[in-house]
């Protein structure tokens, strides 16, 4: 059980903000390849470019937003602007008559998640004692996953009884968008430790990552390189056999999973180490895209989804844990905006050379493919954690 002396009140608004969010994000997602390929006339290859291109832009985002917020007094700010942008921009794919329209209003909703992911990620680690860390992420995720849980739901019970049209439907993802902005409005404001610097107003830096920290997100972005889009299992759900109205709900089932474990696994990272939690799920994460691969009926399409939530309970609670732990205080911003920008420059080439797989070779390729890369990391994981034994809350420096 959390106890409120362990987990201090602003992780749980951020857990509620993160929730309605994906409430409305969540409305929206296990439709979009859908509306692209079945509406709008776009390929596979269409939808790896729509995500990997907008989850990459987006990374460089938080870099620079992690590094700015360092220097400000206040990074709720930043967290409200990127909140605000993406809660605004998302609704418009209603009105979208073409995939290069939702192609940019995905890439600015994105953008918004890049400007405020690495301050708020920053707020929560300066704000709980090392110790419970895993724990704090692990809490904040496993919000963020509930809304995602109750953002298909409420999708699959609107197309099942008031709602016929997507387009009405994504209208309607601005109710919990703008509540979740009016919460920061309201509830964030941050209040520097004593322990952090005053920000100086001289002209943003960035310091590369070294130690450590280099050898570890080296290892990965050979990972990212295996995680294409999720919209490609829903593609290939829908392959196998899942009715469109029930892809909301499968959708729900596999965040239902992420939901249960991600806090249990990221107060299991803070007793047996991040790293081995780590491992873990990127083992899992292989074992199930092979599944994918090996797949052929609808009911194995449900089963693969939610145990492909086990990988994300193990690993994103851990991995930002793991991050805290590596930063000194003063960069913490900065090292968050590298974790993110690792995963989006390798998002968009995991996503194009996925997407041309399929269309050139197959759904079973591209997965399997996949997997082997994914298991390769794992061994990398394993070898670095030799390398570079236990001190799980070993400061290291960017500088």
């Amino acid at each position: 059980m959390t106890k409120r002396e362990d987990i201090p009140g602003s992780v749980f608004v951020f857990g509620l903000v993160s929730f309605l969010t994906d409430v409305a994000s969540d409305m929206v997602y296990p439709l979009l390849p859908v509306f692209l390929t079945q509406y709008l006339g776009a390929g596979q290859s269409f939808v790896g470019l729509i995500e990997g291109f907008a989850e990459s832009v987006a990374a460089l985002f938080t870099l620079f937003s992690g590094r700015i917020s360092d220097r400000l007094r206040d990074r709720s700010r930043l967290v409200l602007f990127g909140y605000s942008l993406s809660s605004l921009s998302r609704p418009f794919i209603a009105a979208a008559q073409g995939p290069w329209t939702v192609f940019f209003i995905r890439f600015s909703d994105r953008v918004g998640k890049g400007i405020r992911t690495s301050p708020r990620d920053a707020l929560i680690a300066d704000s709980v004692a090392p110790q419970n860390r895993g724990k704090a992420f692990g809490l904040q995720r496993s919000m963020d996953h509930a809304g995602a849980v109750v953002g298909p739901l409420i999708a699959t019970l609107l197309l099942a009884t008031a709602v016929k049209d997507l387009r009405t439907l994504f209208w309607l993802t601005a109710i919990p968008g703008l509540l979740a902005v009016a919460l920061i409005l309201w509830k964030v404001r941050e209040v520097l430790p004593e322990d952090r610097p005053i920000p100086e107003k001289s002209a943003v830096k960035l310091k590369m990552p070294h130690g450590k920290l280099r050898v570890y997100l080296a290892i990965l972005f050979l990972f990212i390189l295996s995680c294409s889009s999720d919209a490609f299992l829903l593609l290939r759900a829908r392959e196998l056999g899942v009715r469109v109205v029930f892809l909301p709900l499968l959708w729900m089932v596999f965040n239902l999973v992420k939901t249960v474990t991600t806090l249990p696994c990221g107060i299991l990272s803070d007793r047996i180490g991040r790293r081995r939690t780590i491992v873990i799920g990127w083992f899992i994460y292989a074992a199930v895209y092979a599944a994918f691969g090996a797949a052929r009926t609808s009911g194995h399409a449900w089963i693969i989804f939610a145990c492909y939530g086990l990988f994300y309970g193990f690993t994103e609670g851990s991995e930002r844990a793991l991050l805290a732990d590596f930063s000194p205080h003063h960069e913490k911003g900065q090292t968050f905006g590298w974790y993110y920008l690792v995963i989006g420059l390798g998002s968009l080439p995991a996503s194009l050379w996925f997407g041309w797989v399929w269309q050139s070779l197959g759904a079973q390729a591209a997965f399997f493919i996949s997997a082997a890369i994914s298991l390769v990391a794992c061994v990398l994981m394993l070898l670095f954690m030799v390398r570079y034994p236990s001190a799980r809350t070993a400061q290291v420096s960017l500088a």
